[in-house]
């Protein structure tokens, strides 16, 4: 039994080693955060730069939430995991939920990825990858 605990020690570590040095670039720190608005026009005086902001906002909007209900739900998966005593069952409950979090993080992120990507290598212009969402500003 505490064998197997000392392993996931060693696998944990590491993890919010990472996740501390990640979440700091995930700060939005520079005015970036969630957008006042999600739909950046009303009505008819829409435009194809509107429905790419539009975009944008969901993304950042969603990578936004994605990071706090993760945090929560790793704070939720170590305390089963911390109040399970003996219990076994309830130990690989928290570990469980830990597995699935970071699957779940990890398929959302590459999603956007691919999505950027592909944004990426569809508008590029003049040979240099920039951000796609600029293309209208």
């Amino acid at each position: 039994m505490f064998q197997e605990r000392l392993g996931w020690v060693h696998f944990v570590a590491p993890l919010v080693l990472l996740v501390m040095l990640a979440v700091p670039a995930l700060a939005f720190a520079q005015g970036g955060g969630l957008p006042e608005k999600v739909v950046s026009c009303n009505g008819a005086d829409c435009t194809v730069c509107d429905i790419a902001k539009t975009a944008q906002n969901v993304l950042n909007t969603g990578i936004y939430l994605l990071v706090f209900l993760s945090a929560v739900l790793f704070a939720w998966a170590g305390w089963k995991m911390l109040t399970a005593g003996g219990n076994s069952e309830a130990y690989a409950k928290g570990k469980s939920i830990f597995g699935n979090v970071v699957i779940g993080f990890v398929i959302v992120l590459a999603g956007w990825l691919v999505v950027d990507t592909l944004m990426k290598t569809m508008v590029d212009q003049n040979g240099s990858l920039g951000p796609w969402n600029k293309i209208c500003q």
